[in-house]
């Protein structure tokens, strides 16, 4: 009987470049604070102060800002995690939390590094 041939397989760092990965962009919206922003970003992305101010500012000014890039079960649920974190206290008019969407990274699939 002949011996067949291994099958190539992928080692899980060739999975990993292969992994396409996705932008968790946060949408304005008028019913919401820098400071509400701020929080939110420094409580689930762990952002520092500086660097969660930076996206709310671009997110005031650009209408939206990319807060992270990651594979898509973890772009889901951080943008479930922004769905979920409720409504700016600071404003009274606020019904809900903010808006978050998924799209493609333009920088295509994880690199592993």
């Amino acid at each position: 009987m002949p011996i067949a041939a291994p099958t190539p397989s992928l080692e899980s760092s060739e999975l990993e470049d292969l992994t396409p990965l996705w932008n968790v962009v946060l949408l304005d919206d008028d019913d919401h604070t820098y400071d509400y922003v701020i929080e939110m970003l420094a409580r689930l992305f762990l952002k520092s102060v500086e660097e969660a101010y930076r996206h709310a500012v671009e997110v005031d000014t650009h209408g939206r800002t990319v807060v992270m890039t990651c594979d898509r079960q973890a772009a889901e649920f951080a943008r479930d995690q922004i769905h979920g974190f409720g409504p700016d206290w600071r404003m009274p008019k606020c019904k809900g939390s903010m808006s978050a969407i998924l799209e493609p990274s333009a920088g295509g699939s994880y690199s592993g590094a």
